[in-house]
């Protein structure tokens, strides 16, 4: 293989293990919306009509919601937080990645071969001694 296709053979594989990290939130988010919606009908009133003239609150389903939805946030809140880290520094090495190699990085599209030129190697993050061994 060329050095090219070896840059875009690793940047491929890093694409993925990235995509890789937003399907598991994807799937915590998934799975929090489902036990919310679950839980609905037992956070609606007992009672809907009026008891002792006072009319039922409407806030307090809202309230009942959202407190438990932050109870069950919480308990998954080290697991997203964790994800979320290593999403940005995944997102961060794809980038820097693409900043080493010159390649122009769009979201919606693949990486191209930019027009030939510098590279800012000051907007670089210092490399390691493996990525010198290696690259």
């Amino acid at each position: 293989m060329t050095p090219a296709s070896d840059c875009l053979v690793q940047l491929a594989r890093m694409e993925e293990a990235r995509r890789q990290i937003q399907r598991q939130l994807d799937l915590i988010d998934r799975q929090i919306t489902r036990r919310m919606t679950a839980m609905i009908p037992q956070l609606k009133p007992k009672r809907t009509g009026y008891r002792r003239g006072k009319v039922p609150d409407p806030s307090a389903f809202l309230e009942r919601y959202r407190s438990h939805l932050a109870a069950i946030t919480a308990e998954r809140q080290p697991e997203i937080d964790a994800l979320s880290r290593k999403l940005a520094r995944q997102d961060a090495l794809i980038e820097a990645h693409c900043l080493r190699h010159g390649f122009a990085r769009d979201r919606a599209a693949a990486p191209h071969q930019s027009a030939p030129g510098p590279v800012d190697r000051a907007a670089l993050p210092p490399r390691s001694q493996k990525e010198y061994d290696h690259g």
